[in-house]
């Protein structure tokens, strides 16, 4: 039997928990769905990923109001991807921050992505007819932003770490509380998308450069808050073994003269005892090994997604 299309058949909520990782930081997990968070400045909020759509949007902000009722100031987007920046308008923000390859991104594929993943993730896209169109950064920067935060509230840092999940990635550092936003760089027990990745770099220098961070909260694009530098390394170290383990066995297919299916066999089947529980696994891995693929074959720039694209790839996978 064919399995359903990406995410088309996860049609429960999750269940959402506000925490507050430190004094007026705070993050939004949802048993695996995409991850939101803010940050106290003295007299404003700094809000890092805008969900999906405007209304999805506006019901983090009514649980983000239980702690705070300081205006919104500045939107951090930490890459393109339509679930992470779709609901922007919700946050009635003139300073919407990211990285100048991020707003390349947008131009160039920003409305195939709007679709794929509306039609891969369609419960995320709930309210999606309020969705005034692409989300536009007002300023973004190549390597490094900061941002002050008033009073004794300290400095938010914006760093360009390396390609990896996306060629724009951006991460959110926060040295007084040694809080870090790691985008979908690192996933705390969740399935990685690398449809849009560069795998090799991710890996080795990318990782290394978020680690160095040594952050002691580390709130990444899905799963749980890693607390504690012992817990933050390890989310690190378990997105870097994901990779790895695609390019081991993607690899070793590719070297030998081998087909795209059977790599994508090879890999689910070594991936699968040890991560093949963890969310978005099986909706993933087709377009991950299909990038990664790509790599090999020298295609350093990703191809784009299209729903149509989707589909191909998927039948040719996973049915």
């Amino acid at each position: 039997m064919a399995k359903p299309f990406a995410s088309s058949a996860d049609t429960q909520e999750k269940a959402e928990t506000l925490e507050v990782v430190a004094d007026g930081v705070y993050a939004l997990t949802a048993e695996g769905d995409p991850n939101v968070g803010a940050i106290e400045g003295e007299d404003f909020l700094v809000c890092i990923e805008a969900r999906a759509t405007p209304v999805t949007a506006r019901e983090w902000l009514a649980k983000l109001r239980e702690k705070t009722d300081k205006p919104v100031k500045h939107l951090i987007l930490t890459h393109y991807h339509a679930v992470r920046v779709l609901g922007a308008s919700a946050f009635e923000t003139d300073s919407i921050i990211a990285s100048e390859v991020t707003r390349q991104l947008i131009e160039e594929r920003g409305l195939q992505d709007w679709k794929s993943e509306f039609e891969r993730m369609p419960r995320l896209a709930r309210g999606a007819e309020e969705v005034p169109g692409l989300t536009w950064p007002t300023r973004t920067f190549d390597q490094h932003l900061d941002i002050d935060l008033g009073g004794d509230r300290g400095v938010l840092e914006l760093h360009f770490c390396g390609r990896g999940h996306t060629a724009g990635d951006i991460v959110v550092w926060h040295p007084k509380s040694k809080t870090l936003f790691a985008g979908d760089l690192v996933e705390a027990e969740a399935a990685l998308y690398t449809g849009d990745a560069f795998h090799f770099d991710w890996a080795s220098q990318t990782l290394d450069r978020v680690k160095a961070f040594r952050s002691e909260n580390l709130i990444g694009g899905r799963g749980a808050v890693a607390r504690g530098v012992e817990r933050t390394d390890a989310a690190i170290e378990q997105t870097r073994g994901f990779l790895q383990g695609m390019i081991d066995n993607v690899g070793a297919v590719h070297k030998r003269g081998g087909t795209l299916k059977e790599a994508f066999e090879a890999t689910h089947a070594a991936l699968a005892p040890q991560f093949g529980r963890w969310p978005i696994f099986e909706h993933c891995l087709p377009f991950d090994v299909q990038r990664l693929w790509d790599e090999f074959d020298g295609v350093d720039w990703p191809r784009i997604w299209t729903a149509e694209r989707d589909r191909e790839v998927w039948a040719q996978l996973q049915d």
